[in-house]
């Protein structure tokens, strides 16, 4: 049963990575607003958060946020964007973007190897919140970078 949830993790992680390393090589349409679409699609996956089950102390959401923050720190570095020659703005490639997500995965997981004593429940909502807090920043800032390229852009 555990490892068809390793399984599964490692379908995800490996979809999560193709699409970002595909999009690399595709220029982005429109005003970059599809950027914070991840956030849209996290969302459902907070109601475990909110569920009367799961009994987080304040000090492991906080811990559960700071978290998040460093793992979204690589991320954020990594990834920037270019007007390439047909004019057209790309991210930028970047084996260290590939190297950050994979770095990011194998922590989440040794993190909750490390923490048996905790729920499982109480453990998925406590990684969902430094999911949401990683992906949440780097995306933001992520868009923030595009729209100063793409404002660049246009006023050339």
């Amino acid at each position: 049963m555990q490892y068809g949830m390793y399984i599964i993790l490692l379908v995800i992680f490996g979809l999560i990575l193709w699409r970002r390393t595909r999009a690399m090589v595709r220029p982005i349409k429109g005003t970059g607003l599809r950027i914070l679409l991840p956030l849209l699609y996290m969302s459902p996956a907070f109601s475990v958060v909110i569920q009367p089950s799961v009994h987080m102390t304040s000090i492991e959401i906080v811990v559960s946020v700071i978290f998040g923050t460093i793992l979204s720190v690589p991320l954020i570095y990594t990834t920037d964007y270019e007007i390439r020659e047909d004019g057209k703005i790309y991210a930028k490639k970047s084996i260290g973007f590939v190297i950050a997500l994979i770095s990011v995965f194998v922590s989440r997981r040794l993190v909750n190897y490390f923490l048996p004593g905790i729920d499982a429940l109480t453990l998925n909502a406590l990684s969902i919140i430094s999911l949401f807090v990683y992906v949440g920043l780097w995306r933001v800032i992520s868009f923030m970078k595009f729209k100063k390229v793409y404002n660049s852009h246009i006023a050339m």
